[in-house]
């Protein structure tokens, strides 16, 4: 592992980006996004991203100044068009619309299309629940050009990784979030195991026949990701695409010069009202901090040092890594810095 600092970190991917053509806010934005991913333990979405960010600017499929913008707009909702610029910058800005309506007007949708990767959901959700709101993040459209999961009971694949989040605000205590793909594991960690020559943990993916395998190779080889949860996952992923793709309309925003097969139909349902509305903040607040207690105070089953609550585990890895460093992988490390070597600049 090598550790290095989020300072470092934040700066060495800052300035490849703009090496590649982002500009200051952009680059900006996506450095900071990346580096809390990897400060919350979500390695997956951190700066493993930068090499195919970097590539992506360069050709043109993302738009590196580009910025996002309203299409249309009601009071409490608003449709909003990324550009085709990275898609932290688009997210970042869609949740920020949200958060200003639902403040204004105790709810409000915003639907996100034309953007690139968003990067780590609970980042936006955390972002709405620090104002006081309930906030939820909604993500399809990645399976129209390039399906990578089965559904259940099925054995070709037709539908993705379909993330969601939830997130909400607390008194005292750490915040309840939580952040996950709808299959039983990211796409990143299915290629980091396959680079690696590691297994799989069993019911993660199936081979090309449907048959269920630990051999990240089956999945390259035609096989595909399975939901979490059986058939329950499976209506969550379901739920995704509906939210994410259908509902938001993102298929009339298709650019082929844009977005690449996963990205290119992406839509994104951001949610957010008030915790409020029907207590006072502090009657809210008390409650979900004494839930949390109570949680936490129930004894660990064997195996089991403790129990926690939902977004625990990233605030105590935060914590942790703002002040031991950030470990990275080595092979990791190894692709960014020869990313930012090739332009030209200084790695920490």
């Amino acid at each position: 592992m090598i550790i290095k600092t989020a300072d470092e970190v934040h700066q060495l991917v800052k300035n490849a980006l703009l090496a590649a053509g982002a500009d200051e806010p952009n680059a900006e934005d996506v450095a900071e996004h990346l580096v809390l991913a990897n400060l919350s333990g979500v390695d997956t979405h951190g700066i493993w991203h930068l090499p195919r960010y970097v590539e992506s600017s360069q050709s043109g499929e993302i738009v590196a100044t580009a910025h996002p913008e309203i299409l249309n707009q009601t009071a409490t909702s608003a449709q909003v068009t990324g550009n085709w610029t990275f898609g932290q910058v688009a997210a970042k800005y869609a949740i920020k619309v949200t958060i200003t309506k639902a403040k204004e007007n105790d709810i409000a949708v915003v639907g996100l299309v034309q953007a690139d990767h968003i990067g780590r959901l609970g980042h936006y959700v955390e972002m709405a629940a620090s104002e006081g709101l309930i906030a939820m993040v909604w993500a399809g459209g990645y399976s129209e050009e390039e399906p990578a999961t089965v559904p259940y009971g099925g054995r070709e694949t037709v539908l993705h990784t379909n993330p969601l989040a939830v997130g909400f605000p607390s008194g005292d205590g750490p915040q309840m979030m939580f952040d996950f793909a709808t299959a039983a594991v990211s796409g990143v960690k299915v290629l980091n195991a396959q680079r690696r020559g590691e297994p799989l943990p069993p019911n993660c993916i199936v081979d090309k026949d449907g048959n269920p395998s630990t051999d990240a190779n089956d999945f390259v080889n035609g096989g595909g990701h399975v939901p979490f949860g059986g058939h329950k996952g499976y209506a969550l992923m379901m739920a995704t695409e509906f939210l994410g793709r259908i509902f938001t309309g993102a298929d009339a925003f298709v650019d082929p010069k844009h977005g690449g097969p996963i990205m290119r139909h992406q839509g994104v349902t951001f949610i957010a009202f008030k915790a409020d509305l029907f207590q006072p903040f502090p009657d809210y607040a008390d409650r979900a901090d004494e839930m949390g207690r109570r949680v936490r105070a129930i004894p660990p089953a064997p195996g089991f040092d403790e129990v926690l609550m939902p977004g625990d585990p990233e605030a105590r890895t935060r914590a942790n890594r703002q002040r031991d460093g950030i470990p990275i992988a080595e092979d990791i490390w190894q692709s960014v810095t020869e990313t930012a070597t090739s332009l030209g600049v200084e790695v920490p």
